[in-house]
């Protein structure tokens, strides 16, 4: 047995699984907020084995779900004048107004090229000089370090045909507005392993000492997930609420000071539309104005513009926890991962996508 299968062993998922359960007392509503976490919860069974106290709440998490309704509309308008629009492949099939998505507009001629790495749209903009090449930044801290260095890299060497389209989120700020509507009464909060990676720990810290929250960072395998559980009900029990670091293999508690240096060099804190959630202060990404010649909103002059919501779509509801994937009206009918309607379904990371998939 590896090491990695030791955070499989279904006798000790066996273990914790009856501890949690016998040692809870009343209900526990927890949050995920990473969209591997939400595949791997249902992936593994870990849901269907949890009792009716044990509420699993999935948040917005994937990366591609959040992106707003006038954030898909921008990357379009952008495939409409010329520009080679480079872009990560899951962007491909997300859903903007009337229906249209850089798929169908790939189609219609427009020149999307679907890139493996931030430094593959540098290399296409180096390959086609005579080019606008933009490449559509979404994601959380997790992507943003990466692009930003790509934007270091291509003024160092004087490409100046590249751009970021920079619609990036900031996963604490969206916590705190989530911890805000009274409506949702999460109780705890499983942290994202891959953005804990890059920021750390300290970030998460006001959720125990503004509200009172336990947070936990955890992996992504079952074991894990059911360990970061039996600390919520730990936590509970003993009336006391911190932010653990339980995933130590892969995230320290400084987090990655480097790629955060270099995100902040290139990017600075912004305001940030989220799909189902809205406007949230200080939650997203913009090119600092020393990298204005990278930014293609201001390259390409452009402003979000809004835009009417997808139509019966209920993924904003569903990415703030409010409603449970099958609860829409759509799921499983008119909205299916070959025809997908809105984004929650669309991403191998989505929420409806994965109850989909594993639950139905």
């Amino acid at each position: 047995m590896s090491l990695f299968d030791n955070f499989k062993d279904p006798e000790l998922c066996k273990a914790l699984l009856d501890r949690i359960h016998k040692e809870l007392d009343g209900e526990l509503r927890f949050m995920e907020v990473c969209g591997t976490h939400t595949v791997s919860i249902f992936r593994s069974g870990v849901r269907s084995l949890l009792s009716d106290k044990v509420v699993h709440l999935s948040g917005p998490g994937c990366p591609v779900c959040v992106t707003h309704d006038s954030e898909v509309a921008a990357f379009l308008e952008l495939a409409g004048r010329n520009a080679i629009i480079a872009t990560f492949g899951d962007l491909m099939r997300v859903p903007g107004p009337d229906k249209k998505s850089l798929k169908s507009a790939q189609a219609e001629g427009a020149r999307v090229k679907v890139v493996y790495s931030p430094f593959d749209a540098l290399k296409l903009a180096q390959d086609n000089p005579g080019d606008k090449v933009v490449f559509l930044g979404v994601g959380f801290e997790t992507t943003a370090p990466a692009i930003a260095a790509t934007v270091k890299v291509a003024r160092e060497q004087g490409i100046t045909n590249f751009s970021v389209l920079c619609f990036h989120k900031l996963v604490p700020p969206a916590l705190d507005a989530l911890v805000g509507d009274p409506e949702l009464k999460v109780q705890a909060f499983l942290l994202p392993g891959h953005v804990s990676a890059i920021i750390g720990v300290e970030p998460y810290r006001f959720l125990a000492e503004k509200h009172s929250l336990p947070a936990v960072v955890a992996g992504f395998e079952p074991v894990d997930i059911l360990q970061a559980l039996h600390l919520f009900v730990t936590m509970r029990n003993e009336r006391r609420a911190e932010v653990v670091n339980a995933y130590t293999r892969v995230v320290s508690d400084a987090g990655n000071p480097k790629a955060v240096s270099v995100m902040h060099e290139v990017f600075e804190p912004a305001d940030a539309l989220w799909r189902g959630i809205g406007l949230i202060p200080g939650s997203g990404l913009t090119v600092r104005e020393e990298y204005a010649a990278f930014d293609a909103m201001r390259v390409f002059g452009m402003a979000l513009k809004e835009v009417p919501a997808i139509k019966g779509c209920r993924c904003g509801d569903v990415l703030k926890g409010k409603l449970s994937p099958d609860g829409c009206p759509l799921f499983g009918k008119a909205c299916t991962p070959a025809a997908p309607v809105g984004p929650c379904m669309v991403s191998t990371e989505g929420s409806c996508a994965a109850y989909y998939k594993y639950k139905v």
